[in-house]
Parts: structure tokens; C-alpha cells; sequence
């Protein structure tokens, strides 16, 4: 199917055009359309990060499924907004919540909210020595920056950083942090917990707990999960 994208502002100036026709494949997703449009138009790439996409006048996310004859538009960040570019990072240095703050704090914000996941002592009755973690690093942030447009879309936030820590952890050290900023504190505490509940059930990221007594890679204590499992 032949989709019509429209541009705006910095974005049409860039482009020299208002509008872009994209091929895309039936039943593709906001995702996909994204990536045929920097084929199609490469001097928005690098740009297309900080936008938002609307379909028939709602913005939607990565996922949506757009049909033949939808009214498309990438919307850039508007005239009263201070959007901060969204910070997502494997990592393999010590997280730190003030840093988390530092990342996404405007002077348009009156909330910022931050999550620190820590290594604990004890899970399950036995006692941790230290946790190791290992990610497929360019798929694990690519999930992330769909969590982070999901944010935007869901909540309006200003910023969003997403940092997840891989190799080996002491006891008491973050394995990830999240940080949003937000205009009010209600959509700020919102994004942030759903932040961390969608990051840990789809980016590929992988801890193994070691005991003094054994190890154990968590996620695999029963049958492995079937093929072409969600």
C-alpha cells in the first residue's frame, strides 16, 4: 500500500516537501512506516526521534497498524513544549538516581520521578552473593525507545531516561533506573511505574542470580517457553 505522510514545521523545511509517499507492506506498523520514511527521505533521519506520529488526528504508537487511506502526519515537538531527547542505555557503569533527574528535569516540569531497581540480599529464601545480567544490547534499547514514545503518547511527558546496567552487580547496587519529568506529579508517577512493569515483560534483558550454594538464570526455573512465544 502507497501511505502519504505529511510534515511539519522543521521537519517540512528539512525535507523540502510537505508531504512524503511511503511503500509499505499491508497491515505494517507505525514502526515500520517510520523506517521506510527515513529510506524514503534521509535528511529527516536523526530527527524523526523527537516526533510523534498521528493516524486520522490521534497519536498513536510504534505498534499501531495503519490501513490504506489513513491520514498520516509526523507532529515535531510544538512551539510550547521543552522536550528533553528521550536517554535509553545499556549500560555498564553504576546508575544513579540524581544523573536519572539531571537527564530529564526541565524548567517546564514540576515533577520529576525516579526508580532504582537494586540488587537485594535475599529472594526466594536463599541469600545472593551478587546478580549478573546480560541483554541483546540493540534490541533491548530499541524496546525501550518504544516504551519511552509510548510515555509521550500516553502521559505527554517532557523527558524519559531508561538506563538497564548488564555484567556483574554487588548487593545493594541498581540494575536499572527510569526517569521521567513531567508538567504534574500524577502522569509523572504513572509513566514511571508503567515504565518498569513493560521493561521488565519485553526487553531482552537477562539476570542470573548467584548463591553461595548454585546460580540460576531467573526466568527458566520451569520448561523452557515454547516457540514463537509472546
Amino acid at each position: 500500500m502507497d501511505v502519504s505522510v505529511k510534515l511539519f514545521a522543521a521537519l517540512r523545511e528539512s525535507a523540502g516537501r510537505r508531504t512524503v509517499q511511503v511503500a509499505l507492506p499491508d497491515d505494517s506498523t507505525v514502526s515500520s512506516l517510520l523506517e521506510a520514511l527515513r529510506h524514503a527521505e534521509p535528511r529527516l533521519v536523526g530527527r524523526l526521534e523527537h516526533c510523534l506520529v498521528a493516524v486520522n488526528l490521534e497519536y498513536v504508537g510504534p505498534d499501531f497498524r495503519v490501513r490504506p487511506g489513513d491520514d498520516v502526519a509526523i507532529i515535531p515537538p510544538v512551539s510550547g513544549g521543552q522536550d528533553q531527547p528521550d536517554v535509553i542505555r545499556i549500560v555498564d557503569e553504576p546508575i544513579s538516581g540524581d544523573h536519572l533527574a539531571e537527564l530529564v528535569r526541565t524548567d517546564a516540569d514540576g515533577a520529576v520521578c525516579t526508580f532504582l531497581g537494586v540488587a537485594r540480599r535475599w529472594t526466594r529464601g536463599q541469600e545472593v552473593i551478587h546478580l549478573e545480567y546480560e541483554a541483546y544490547p540493540e534490541m533491548a534499547e530499541r524496546k525501550m525507545r518504544e516504551i519511552a514514545d509510548e510515555l509521550r503518547v500516553k502521559w505527554g511527558v517532557t523527558g524519559v531516561a531508561m538506563l538497564h546496567r548488564t555484567g556483574v552487580l554487588a548487593i545493594g547496587e541498581a540494575s536499572v533506573g527510569i526517569g521521567v519529568s513531567s508538567p504534574h506529579r500524577r502522569e509523572a508517577f504513572a509513566a514511571c511505574q508503567y515504565a518498569i512493569d513493560r521493561l521488565k515483560q519485553v526487553v531482552p534483558i537477562w539476570k542470573k542470580e548467584v548463591w553461595s550454594n548454585g546460580e540460576q538464570w531467573i526466568g527458566w526455573e520451569g520448561a523452557p517457553p515454547q516457540v514463537g512465544r509472546a
